[in-house]
């Protein structure tokens, strides 16, 4: 049972279209008791094509798409085992392989058409510290590239161009005084970009517990918030219970902020198995939880909006589970869901993050021993069991 709060004026509202709804435990995770309408996906196993130069990836830990619908990965080149790239050795032991350059980018048809990027904690000509561990990337309104931090001491975010060439870092590694600092992130997870305010809203993150947003062009400091709209505290909550009161605070880590086009941002409150919603200036809208009684990492990965102008729905990964969930976004139901653990195609280890190109395809990305990038084709909005499994394509 996916379990929804809310408050203030917002709350009549969403009881209402509940109610309308009639939504209830058939709607939970797991279900096939019915069938609902949702958007429907098959996986193309054919995408991308094969990298060139031996070259193999890491945890692959974002995914985001460009205006032309170029898709942008940033993975780990150091998660790379020694028999994953005995060609890099010295003298080297095979052929095969070496570690491609953390980003890479590839046109729609799966080609791969860009790649750059420093090792772990090298510092640009330009004088700005590449991450010691990379994670999250995001495209924004101008076509700049976001990369985001959470290795030990990382305490920044960094702008690119889409050709690689450095334009902005905002906040210093190791420097950072908690979650209300207000020029120095900790370990930050994930950007957005709003096109509308030119804001960017940082998912701050794996060390601290909170949504900071800056200018994004200059850096500076706008606003920051917790769990429910409160002040940030770092105190340690303890490991999670499901059984619990739900936390004030977030834990670690925030792990997205998304924000849809009417202006409401989606925060992955990773570890508490719940997705926040709130106003852009921090105003708690109200919350849905996910899986439970998932332990550990947690359920609320990371969330992709989808392409109608509306935007009805969300995508909701769960690299725990390893499951993506199709959500009403009116009222954060769960109405469908697909996948499974393993290395299959359509199948999941780690799915870490989710993205979606102008025709609704959407793509995930796998941490762990996951290491890859899949497609999933957009087939439409159609009836579909509340599990769909692997979504394998149709016989043709």
């Amino acid at each position: 049972m996916v379990r929804i709060v809310a408050r203030g004026a917002s709350a009549a509202a969403l009881a209402a279209s509940l109610a309308a709804c009639s939504l209830g435990p058939a709607s939970s995770p797991g279900s096939t008791a019915s069938r609902v309408e949702a958007p429907v996906f098959e996986v193309d196993p054919f995408w991308p094509k094969p990298l060139p130069n031996n070259w193999r990836i890491g945890m692959t830990i974002g995914v985001g798409v460009d205006a032309n619908d170029n898709v942008y990965i940033v993975h780990r080149p150091d998660t790379l085992g020694s028999q994953e790239k005995l060609a890099a050795s010295n003298p080297p032991v095979a052929s095969c392989c070496v570690a491609a350059p953390p980003v890479l980018v590839f046109d729609p048809a799966g080609n791969l058409i860009a790649s750059w990027g420093l090792q772990p904690g090298e510092r640009g000509a330009e004088g700005y510290d590449w991450p010691l561990s990379n994670h999250g990337i995001t495209v924004d309104h101008k076509g700049n590239v976001w990369i985001g931090s959470n290795g030990n001491g990382d305490g920044h975010v960094l702008k690119f161009s889409q050709s690689g060439r450095f334009l902005m870092q905002i906040g210093k590694p190791k420097a950072s005084q908690g979650s209300n600092d207000v020029a120095n992130l900790n370990r930050p997870a994930k950007i957005f970009v709003d096109g509308k305010s030119n804001e960017a809203y940082i998912a701050d993150g794996y060390g601290n517990k909170r949504v900071i947003v800056f200018d994004a062009d200059t850096g500076a400091y706008k606003r920051h918030w917790g769990a429910y709209g409160n002040r940030p505290d770092d105190a340690n909550l303890g490991p999670y219970s499901p059984s619990a009161p739900p936390a004030r605070q977030f834990r670690n880590p925030v792990h997205c902020a998304e924000l849809s086009d009417d202006g409401l941002l989606y925060v992955c409150d990773r570890a508490n198995d719940r997705v926040q919603v709130f106003r852009p200036d921090g105003t708690f809208v109200r919350e849905a939880f996910y899986a439970k009684d998932t332990l550990g990492s947690g359920s609320t990965w990371d969330i992709a909006f989808s392409k109608d102008p509306q935007q009805r729905y969300l995508y909701l990964v769960d690299g725990s589970n390893e499951k993506v969930y199709v959500l009403s976004r009116q009222t954060l139901e769960v109405l469908t869901q697909f996948g499974r653990g393993g290395r299959q195609p359509g199948q999941f280890f780690g799915v870490h993050s989710v993205a979606t190109d102008s025709k609704g395809n959407l793509y995930t990305t796998e941490t762990y021993e996951g290491k890859r990038l899949q497609r999933f084709v957009f087939k439409g909005v159609q009836p579909v069991p509340r599990d769909q499994g692997v979504p394998w394509p149709e016989r043709r």
